[in-house]
């Protein structure tokens, strides 16, 4: 029999309320899990933990009921009066009752002010922490790393805000001898990583957050498979973090030059004459990477004259609803902003001829103005890729542009694209090259959702996105000034890549140039 804190009722919660369906199916509901977890060895040894949010659509989810499984027991055989039952700022409102010996007398998760930060900072529903052994190797693989990173795997589509291609990246901290001293390297973490779903404690296990139980769980599972993925192929020799997960190469054209350790593989040799290369490179692509004029004449004019097209024939679905909503946010924006070529869009009222005529009027105007904005280009993604599987379009990238792309991946170093474009369409172009799929060669991509190109912050964020401990351990190459004059107030390593139909330089502007990749 549970006892209530300090009496019936706890502030606005009453006996009533803790004994209401949806708190017993919680309770159950952890039992269950906890059961499952066991049988998967996440929680064995008393180790591991489960929290989760009794759902109640009447009440604003920070103020939630929160249940927690209590520490230091047998978690398979947990039963639903033995959770605490939590306000929703983590004070105990409802305490399980002592049990015989050689039961210990029941107390709360030592894991609750981990728990309750994933609740405040992320508004998670239910937060799950694991002792899997996978969790726990895969933080030894590199005993010096801040972050366990993977990419091309199908079970990153499982992780919220993830799809196959992208690098999932998730931070590592170092394990305590108590439970609770973690928390503020896991607050510093969430911090740090906004994007996370989870925090790796080194030596320790997991903790995983969710808007939901399902979330979480479902999240839980395939990083535990990411991870065990990751140990079977660094047992294979292969390269996890990777697109293609091939085998770690040698320096091409140096016999003898080991690069089993990416940091090897960028040293400079004395007696072989290896140059070094940065641990990132990111590119820009027009200009840099692709002639101008394929954007310009080949795929700008493609997007103007199949908008029309294309609204029209996907107006119901989802994804084009999205892209309708954002366009429209983008217009009012524009509207009282007073653009040149906004046009007000009707209602759904007025018909969907209306609203495509009006849509395509602005897509027109943003294109010929060349606007660098996340509604057009988030549209035009959609209809290149359209163009793509029909075979109508082809990705053309500069002939030099392969040959560097397979050499910094055999030397370790890991090459991104940073383009105005939407990361779809960045993703169809090097797919779609008449050098075949150059994707395997590239480690991830950045859009305007990272920020403007023009802007500092932008390099910023995408240093911190991809860990490295100093920023001039990036490269960034671009066609433009000011991209480079951004990136170097960030401490990035910028040169400037002068190709046939680029436009002028500033006289004296201080930055290393290039005509190929070859010659970095």
């Amino acid at each position: 029999m549970a006892k209530v804190n300090g009496g019936s009722e706890m502030g606005s919660v009453s006996q009533a309320y803790l004994d209401d369906q949806a708190v017993k199916e919680a309770r159950s509901l952890i039992s269950e899990l906890c059961r499952q977890f066991y049988s998967l060895g996440w929680v064995s040894g008393t180790g591991g933990s489960i929290t989760l949010k009794v759902h109640d659509s009447s009440i604003p989810k920070p103020q939630q009921l929160i249940l927690m499984s209590p520490s230091g027991v047998q978690k398979e055989r947990m039963e639903p009066e033995d959770m605490y039952v939590l306000s929703g700022d983590g004070t105990i409102i409802s305490s399980p009752s002592p049990k015989p010996y050689p039961h210990k007398l029941p107390k709360c998760s030592d894991c609750a002010p981990l728990f309750m930060k994933a609740y405040h900072m992320r508004n998670a529903g239910a937060v799950i922490h694991s002792h899997g052994i996978e969790s726990c190797l895969a933080t030894m693989i590199d005993p010096h790393s801040k972050e366990f990173r993977i990419t091309h795997m199908e079970m990153i589509k499982g992780i919220q805000g993830h799809g196959y291609y992208d690098e999932l990246v998730i931070p590592i901290i170092e394990n305590t001898a108590y439970e609770n001293e973690l928390t503020d390297s896991l607050t510093k973490a969430i911090e740090a990583y906004p994007k996370a779903t989870a925090v790796l404690v080194r030596n320790h296990g997991i903790y995983v957050w969710g808007d939901s139980w399902i979330s979480a769980k479902t999240q839980a599972e395939c990083y535990h498979y990411l991870f065990d993925a990751a140990i079977k192929l660094h047992q294979l020799g292969l390269d996890w973090s990777t697109p293609d997960h091939g085998p770690i190469q040698s320096v091409k054209g140096v016999p003898g030059v080991d690069c089993n350790v990416s940091k090897k593989a960028r040293t400079i040799y004395s007696n072989c004459n290896v140059k070094k290369l940065p641990r990132c490179i990111v590119l820009d692509i027009e200009g840099t990477t692709t002639p101008i004029s394929f954007v310009t004449d080949i795929l700008f004019p493609y997007a103007r004259n199949n908008v029309g097209r294309h609204l029209s024939a996907t107006y119901t679905s989802a994804e084009t609803q999205d892209d309708i909503k954002l366009l429209c946010s983008q217009v009012e924006d524009d509207l009282k902003q007073g653009v040149i070529g906004a046009v007000p869009i009707p209602s759904d009222d007025a018909g969907k001829e209306e609203v495509i005529a009006a849509l395509v009027a602005n897509v027109e105007a943003m294109i010929k103005a060349d606007r660098k904005i996340t509604a057009l280009k988030q549209l035009q993604g959609h209809i290149w890729r359209t163009g793509f599987e029909n075979n109508q379009l082809q990705g053309i990238v500069f002939d030099d542009v392969p040959e560097a792309l397979e050499k910094w991946h055999a030397s370790g170093v890991k090459a991104y694209i940073y383009s105005s474009g939407s990361r779809l369409a960045q993703r169809l172009l090097f797919g779609n090259t008449k050098f075949g799929d150059l994707r395997k060669y590239l480690s991830g991509y950045f859009d305007t959702a990272v920020g403007k190109k023009r802007e500092k912050q932008s390099y910023v964020e995408i240093t911190e996105t991809l860990g490295v401990d100093k920023p001039s351990e990036i490269l960034f190459l671009t066609d433009i000034y000011q991209e480079a004059i951004a990136a170097k107030a960030a401490g990035l390593e910028a040169i400037i890549s002068v190709r046939p139909g680029n436009g002028p330089l500033p006289e004296n502007h201080g930055f290393k140039t290039i005509n190929s990749f070859s010659e970095i």
